[in-house]
């Protein structure tokens, strides 16, 4: 499965020995747009009901960014509340398609993670990281705040560390403090090992029982049956702010 948009963003993904790889891309740093978010979605849950899927791998192209969030230019696009709401609720759906598959997810982050990234690789049940995995939640420096995102991100790294991120909205925090605080599960100081790290490791569960794996997942997601409604409230939160003045203002010295 290939999604190949004119701007050369994709969310593509491929079946072998077990292994759901799910990769996507964007110029802008690997930003993720509506249709992206859609069709990320979409391949997910697709991998998930295959009988052929034993280990989901998530995954971006390219050395500079795993994920930089949201798209600022369809943010400036939003015109209206439902609008708003339709946007953010992408990153709920990508959120709850990561936390209801029955597999377990592998995530590979090759580098910094801003918003929705850091959403994402904290949705993934297996992060690997490079060191150059920085992470920011930079939502409210931009008049928003990490509303969708904030319930997966607090359940892995605890309210203590998730209030310092949103609140330090304008630091980067190392891979090494993620790693610390649980968000990641490793951290390589070299390509080479990072990659080695993240095939060791989606091989290894394919090797494991997958009816061990899918009780292991249900366990680890206990308490979230919730989000299927939590998410998509905070996404109407998010998509009245936008709308502010300020946050306007903000979105749109970002787009220069």
């Amino acid at each position: 499965m290939s999604t190949l948009q004119p701007d050369g963003s994709y969310v593509k993904s491929a079946i072998e020995n077990g292994i759901a790889t799910i990769e996507f891309y964007h110029p802008k740093g690997n930003a993720l747009p509506a249709h992206l978010l859609t069709d990320l979605t979409q391949a997910i849950t697709a991998s998930s009901n295959n009988i052929q899927t034993k280990v989901i791998l998530i995954q971006s192209l390219g050395e500079k960014a795993f994920c930089a969030g949201a798209s600022f230019d369809e943010l400036a696009a939003v015109k209206n509340e439902e609008e708003g709401k339709i946007f953010f609720s992408g990153f709920a759906n990508v959120i709850n398609a990561m936390r209801t598959a029955p597999q377990l997810i592998v995530g590979s982050i090759q580098s910094k993670c801003v918003g929705g990234g850091v959403g994402i690789a904290a949705a993934c049940d297996y992060a690997i990281a490079t060191d150059k995995a920085a992470v920011k939640l930079s939502e409210l420096k931009v008049g928003i705040g990490p509303f969708v995102i904030g319930p997966a991100v607090e359940r892995k790294i605890g309210t203590a560390a998730f209030s310092q991120l949103a609140l330090d909205a304008g630091n980067w925090y190392s891979a090494d403090w993620a790693l610390q605080k649980g968000l990641f599960a490793e951290v390589h100081s070299t390509s080479e090992s990072f990659k080695e790290a993240v095939y060791k490791k989606v091989n290894e569960l394919t090797g494991t029982s997958l009816k061990a794996m899918k009780g292991i997942k249900q366990m680890l997601w206990t308490g979230t049956d919730h989000w299927s409604t939590l998410l998509y409230e905070r996404a109407a939160i998010s998509g009245q702010l936008v709308l502010t003045e300020e946050a306007r203002r903000m979105i749109a010295s970002l787009i220069g």
